[in-house]
């Protein structure tokens, strides 16, 4: 089969595509025929890139976390899932004709929803909900501020809090991005590709200020989406696009207003911790999406062998919402 792979390193990343033997599923596990892959940015930087045993640099790996597909085979003793099931579920190593899809992760398909819009739901929505539910606690009438609203996981975050009945505002360095999400029910966009936001937020929030703060763009807004935190507001931090990793804080604010700051990543996670959430996420989500109160925001969809051209595509910032591989027909 084909398989996409990739070395990552400081001069950048090297693509590969290779022929590859079929995995057979073990216990606990599907093997996935996949239909489409959704792109994330994080996949393709270094710092996801472990140094091989030895010290002797970084290996190559297989790349892809997440995709939508049909069940071909299953694993011993597994329960629930049969060949021929439509499914989708975070993965590793989704830019490839075949797949293994632990149990744990997998979601039946929304019969509402195209293979390319499934393939785009399960990290970045699995993430949004991690943010504004588990650790967020965003309720009905509070304010969200998404840094990079236009991205995967904003376009998620945004919709998630519209459905939890909460406001939000959004920044991008795009007014036409913007635009696009007024009718998903942005209140307030502010365009701007760093700081620069908080006159507008505490104007919206009449000098309040936001309850909880989705930080997709990295350290050149911290400082300042901490000034516009409410009173027991969070921040959440899911990215670095900008490349600063550093960023002061104001302990006095921090102190005061009992603000909570908190990361969202799965990259030092037990396979049980990452998964723990999904038949929350089952339960709560996936009914929006065959309601029709939610969508998935696909921006393009390019062919399998289209890998690097839509990885520069993603990485030049071009998109809004998510870019998706069509794998097989």
């Amino acid at each position: 089969m084909k398989s996409w792979w990739m070395q990552s390193g400081p001069a950048g990343a090297t693509l590969e595509l290779r022929d590859v033997a079929r995995p057979e599923p073990a216990a606990g596990q599907l093997l996935v025929r996949v239909h489409a892959a959704g792109l994330n940015r994080g996949e393709f930087s270094a710092g996801h890139a472990a140094p091989a045993a030895g010290g002797q640099g970084v290996p190559w790996k297989a790349i892809g976390g997440e995709a939508a597909g049909e069940v071909v085979a299953v694993g011993p003793g597994v329960q629930g899932f049969a060949p021929g099931d439509a499914v989708m579920g975070r993965c590793n190593g989704a830019f490839a004709e075949y797949v293994l899809m632990d149990t744990a992760e997998a979601m039946p398909r929304p019969a509402a929803l195209s293979w390319e819009a499934a393939a785009s739901l399960p990290l970045t929505w699995l993430v949004a909900f991690d943010m504004l539910v588990l650790q967020g606690g965003l309720r009905a009438g509070q304010w969200l501020l998404v840094n990079g609203v236009s991205s995967g996981v904003g376009v998620a975050s945004l919709q998630l809090a519209k459905a939890l009945q909460a406001r939000v505002i959004g920044t991008s360095s795009a007014q036409h991005k913007l635009d696009a999400l007024a009718p998903l029910g942005l209140d307030v966009g502010v365009c701007t590709r760093g700081p620069g936001f908080e006159a507008a937020v505490m104007a919206a929030t009449q000098g309040q200020g936001v309850n909880l703060v989705v930080n997709a763009v990295g350290g050149s807004v911290f400082a300042e989406a901490l000034r516009v935190m409410a009173f027991e507001g969070r921040l959440a931090t899911v990215g670095h696009v900008d490349g600063v990793l550093r960023a002061e804080i104001d302990l006095e604010a921090l102190h005061a207003k009992r603000l909570v700051v908190f990361g969202v990543s799965n990259r030092l996670r037990t396979k049980a911790q990452k998964s723990a959430a999904v038949p929350a996420f089952r339960a709560q989500v996936l009914p929006l999406f065959e309601q029709g109160r939610i969508r998935a925001v696909v921006d393009q969809v390019l062919d399998f062998d289209r890998l690097p051209e839509a990885k520069a595509h993603m990485e030049a910032g071009r998109h809004t919402g998510k870019i998706v591989l069509r794998v097989a027909g």
